[in-house]
């Protein structure tokens, strides 16, 4: 078992540009330092390790233990990315089994123009563009064991932060 009772588990999933990061970022802030770790599959896999997005890449081992260590030390954890159902599904549904306390799953389910529109807004837009997203889409791929709340397209910034926080019950 990790974590304690007082310990939440965030996760969220989504194509590449729903939102995700942001929504971790605000949550973190939101939190103050000292009590909201996130892990984040983007960085964990493309700037720690700089690995490929495949099945048994490196990512999903640390992604597991970055998590398990920050709920064993008393951090609330999101765990946010694309985190792709066929290589990180086993992982997050263990960490989901073996967590003492409340966890809550999100998953963006939106068209695949509002998530390049949104990624246009980004700093890192210049980094990849409409080729690699469409390569990374795998569209509205729910992981049963996470009983995931569907983001649709209407939920902004604000909005899902607040509806996460009260589910949580952090507000």
């Amino acid at each position: 078992m990790i974590g304690t009772t007082e310990t939440r588990l965030v996760i969220l999933r989504g194509n590449s540009g729903s939102g995700k990061s942001s929504v971790a970022r605000a949550l973190q802030q939101r939190r103050g330092r000292g009590h909201l770790a996130v892990v984040s599959q983007d960085v964990v896999r493309r700037e720690v390790l700089w690995a490929d997005d495949s099945v048994g890449n490196p990512s999903i081992a640390l992604i597991d233990l970055m998590t398990r260590y920050s709920l064993n030390a008393g951090f609330s954890v999101v765990v946010e990315g694309i985190l792709h159902p066929d290589r990180y599904a086993e992982m997050l549904s263990h960490l989901v089994r073996d967590h003492r306390g409340t966890t809550h799953a999100y998953f963006w389910d939106l068209p695949f123009e509002d998530t390049l529109r949104r990624h246009a807004t980004k700093d890192k837009a210049s980094e990849f563009g409409e080729a690699e997203m469409r390569e990374w889409w795998y569209g509205a791929a729910l992981i049963a064991a996470l009983n995931e709340e569907v983001i649709g397209p209407g939920c902004g910034l604000d909005a899902t932060v607040r509806r996460i926080e009260e589910d949580c019950g952090w507000l």
